[in-house]
């Protein structure tokens, strides 16, 4: 199997898919044509990508069956064209968790005692204690996480450890009841502090003097913090976007810091540059309160190492058994209405048998098993289809092979 790394990665991965028997290519600096190119040249089976574009037409360049993105995301690639094509498209959730949410509470810790700018003034042979000794502390104070993934868990945790009370809003546990342990929280800690599911975001970030979002780019969180959702946070609130640059209205974001306030502190933003290292401009972090990083959340080396690793699991798990961990574009729900059961005789040409008399039928065949009895003398197998046999139909394939034993049709 050959794998094509199209971007930077660590070197315990690329040993951990050679031992796994592929042959690797490494060319981190790939990308538009060159990636074309390369994808035609090597007639790669797996390609793997961290921050790379990965269009249709790179897709349409060789037999490229698995596209693994190195990261938790996968918002550069087209996974529509990808499975219009077949091809899976995987990711590597979670393993950059902790590093993001370390960023996400050294930002908050940042806003609060206003580090950046104490280390700025310094350097400018300035001594300004009674300036930055003006700092309100984490301590009793709220904070609220749109999202609960795997990085707001984390994120939680280090802020009970803070001492904060959590406003939570994540559409999964919205309208449940959830207890602390559900949530990844010690039911044995601290019991002074609050931990809140908010019915909505507006009313999770109701008077909160802290938000942090940890929202997946979807239709649904395009945009969805707002001049209205910042408006209902106090005066002077903390703002970390350490997620993505979409979720937020960027525009009404720099306005609510110039006028109400809001300190704000960002890792990811529109436009910006390919690659590790470019020109970059953007007004919101010319605001004197507004804090930025460029988008380094995941980029420790824990994080790195884990992605490597599980990067090489799925590789490997793909190469050694045609499952891919981690896919995300497989279909929830197929078109398929009815389900044909058919018991029959382990033996060759049953299955064919069937097939043949669906094609007839013009009845396409969405998802199968074949379920082995204990011997391999007879089986069962499950076929789930778009269309429902017409009796004739089924008749020719209960009567018209020796093999079948019985046929069933049930409504999905």
């Amino acid at each position: 199997m050959i794998v094509l790394v199209a971007d930077q990665f660590e070197s315990s991965g690329l040993d951990g898919l050679k031992l796994a028997g592929c042959e690797v290519i490494y060319d981190p600096q790939l990308g538009d044509e060159a990636l074309v190119a390369a994808l035609k040249h090597t007639q790669a089976d797996v390609l793997v990508v961290r921050s790379t574009k990965v269009t249709a037409g790179m897709m349409d360049q060789g037999p490229l069956a698995l596209i693994v993105r190195a990261g938790a995301g996968y918002n550069t690639i087209d996974v529509t064209a990808a499975s219009a094509r077949g091809i899976y498209v995987s990711n590597c959730p979670g393993r950059n968790a902790v590093a993001v949410a370390e960023l996400a509470m050294g930002l908050l810790l940042s806003l609060d005692r206003r580090v950046p700018d104490a280390v700025a003034d310094l350097r400018a042979g300035k001594w300004s204690k009674k300036e930055f000794s003006k700092a309100a502390g984490l301590k009793g104070r709220t904070l609220t996480l749109l999202g609960y993934g795997n990085i707001a868990r984390e994120v939680a945790v280090r802020a009970r450890a803070f001492g904060m009370h959590l406003s939570i809003w994540s559409r999964h546990l919205a309208g449940r009841a959830v207890d602390l342990a559900e949530l990844g929280l010690d039911p044995g800690g601290a019991h002074d502090l609050d931990v809140r599911l908010a019915a909505s975001p507006e009313d999770a970030v109701e008077g909160c003097d802290a938000l942090s979002i940890h929202l997946a780019l979807a239709p649904e969180t395009r945009g969805l913090v707002n001049e209205a959702l910042l408006s209902r946070l106090k005066k002077g609130a903390f703002v970390i976007n350490t997620s993505r640059a979409e979720i937020v209205d960027q525009d009404a974001l720099e306005a609510a810091a110039r006028t109400r306030g809001l300190r704000v502190a960002v890792d990811v933003f529109r436009g910006e540059p390919e690659g590790g290292a470019g020109s970059f401009s953007d007004s919101l972090v010319k605001v004197p309160n507004v804090y930025g990083t460029p988008h380094i959340g995941a980029s420790t080396e824990q994080a790195q190492e884990a992605i490597a690793a599980e990067t090489v699991r799925i590789v490997g798990t793909f190469k050694d058994t045609g499952k891919v961990p981690n896919v995300v574009n497989l279909a929830i729900r197929t078109p398929a209405t009815c389900r044909l059961i058919v018991r029959h005789r382990d033996r060759p040409g049953v299955l064919a048998h069937v097939f043949e008399q669906l094609r007839a039928a013009a009845i396409n065949v969405q998802e199968t098993e074949n379920v082995i009895f204990a011997g391999a003398e007879a089986a069962v197998a499950r076929i789930n289809l778009d269309g429902r046999p017409s009796d004739a139909a089924l008749a020719l394939i209960g009567s018209g092979h020796p093999d079948v034993l019985s046929v069933q049709l049930v409504t999905i």
